[in-house]
């Protein structure tokens, strides 16, 4: 009887073709929007733990001031020293490495090209506290650090523009008026979370830029690498104490800098983006709601229009629950086709929005399998009332009906 019915539905959902597919658009916009705008989302958060992983893990950035949002006027604070590199790395327990950067801007020159960059002075334990691997070449050694020599590891981006994709290591080119041989090229990485180009640098012993660049011995930033086997808020803890002591900070005055932990950064974009994700996702199923709507009306309007086959049916021996499986399967069909067009339309619309937005193309049969099965039940909860009031129609009635 099942198999008799479902054969029914389907004939009478193409007798009126355009009818169906404008009961269904509702279904089809609110299912494809639903699924469209999860996938997105846990799209876009995948990329950012990624960019943000890029970074490091168990890492904290100490910079001057008082972070974002906060200060104001007043003098500038001052910036880190080398004896606070050096009394964090040895006098914190749990910190593995301590990386200071010193960071300028100029124009790097090679044969008739240029491209403006940054310069990032910094030491050896940089590429400890975040490993970026080398595309080719090698780190400056230790005596080239010391000395301060004017040698270079280039980001992808500078490569691209300043040597057209070749190969640059064993190159010199100028930086400013300072002339620079690369040692080595970074593997890529791409956008930084907060959308720069973490590909757009040049890398310098911190002693080459402090004299040919920035000429001071100031820091404006320090990375510290934290050891697994500690908590990153014991480490912060400590390194807080630590250099308010070193910058003469009385007690009940704020701190003059700020210490960023990237695991709390990334938590925090997560859920941001988890947040938004599920408000956009609530929006757009709103339209499911106004398709199942759509889908109760047209079955109202089928059960008038077909007042005497529903008639002819009962009175030649048809029970009222056939009548009401008959419709109600008619609206779950419905629905479910309207479930797979909005489906198969997401799929597309995701394949064609994730290269723009720069975020890894994902399938996630549960959302899918989840947006399919509540178009199924949108059928028959708004397929009932109409099945029901066709199964309740008295035969002798329903024949007279003109």
């Amino acid at each position: 009887m099942f198999g008799t019915t479902l054969l029914l539905a389907l004939r009478s959902i193409r007798r009126h073709i355009l009818r169906s597919f404008l009961t269904i658009l509702g279904i089809v916009i609110g299912v494809g929007a639903v699924v469209t705008m999860v996938t997105l989302g846990k799209a876009t958060t995948a990329a950012v733990q990624s960019q943000i992983a890029a970074l490091g893990t168990n890492i904290l950035q100490i910079r001057p001031g008082q972070g974002f949002g906060r200060g104001g006027g007043g003098p500038r604070p001052p910036d880190f020293t080398p004896e606070d590199v050096t009394a964090i790395a040895t006098q914190i327990a749990g910190v593995t490495a301590v990386a200071p950067q010193a960071q300028a801007s100029a124009t790097a020159i090679y044969e008739g090209a240029n491209w403006s960059t940054t310069i990032n002075g910094t030491t050896a334990a940089y590429f400890q506290v975040q490993p970026w691997p080398l595309a080719s070449g090698r780190y400056w050694t230790t005596p080239e650090e010391q000395a301060g020599k004017a040698v270079c590891i280039i980001g992808n981006t500078v490569r691209q523009n300043l040597f057209r994709g070749g190969e640059a290591v064993g190159e010199r080119f100028r930086l400013g008026d300072v002339s620079c041989d690369v040692i080595g090229t970074l593997s890529t990485r791409g956008q930084a979370g907060f959308g720069g180009d973490q590909d757009d640098v040049v890398i310098m012993p911190i002693k080459a830029v402090q004299r040919r660049f920035t000429g001071s011995r100031d820091i404006r930033l320090m990375l510290v690498g934290v050891d697994q086997r500690y908590q990153t808020a014991g480490v912060q803890s400590a390194i807080t104490d630590l250099l308010r002591e070193r910058r003469t900070i009385t007690d009940g005055r704020e701190d003059n800098f700020n210490i960023f932990d990237t695991k709390q950064i990334s938590d925090t974009l997560t859920g941001t983006t988890t947040a938004l994700t599920r408000i956009v996702a609530a929006v757009a199923a709103i339209s499911l709601v106004v398709g199942g709507i759509g889908i109760m009306n047209i079955m109202l309007v089928s059960v008038t229009e077909r007042t005497r086959e529903i008639g002819i049916r009962l009175a030649i021996g048809a029970v009222a629950n056939e009548v009401l499986l008959q419709f109600l399967v008619e609206a779950v069909v419905l629905s479910c086709l309207g479930g797979l067009i909005g489906l198969v339309i997401a799929q597309a619309v995701i394949a064609g929005l994730t290269p723009l937005l720069d975020v890894p193309w994902t399938f996630d049969p549960q959302i899918n399998m989840i947006a399919f099965a509540i178009s199924a039940v949108i059928g028959v909860v708004f397929g009932y009332f109409p099945a029901r009031r066709a199964a309740a129609l008295n035969p002798i009635d329903a024949l007279r009906h003109e």
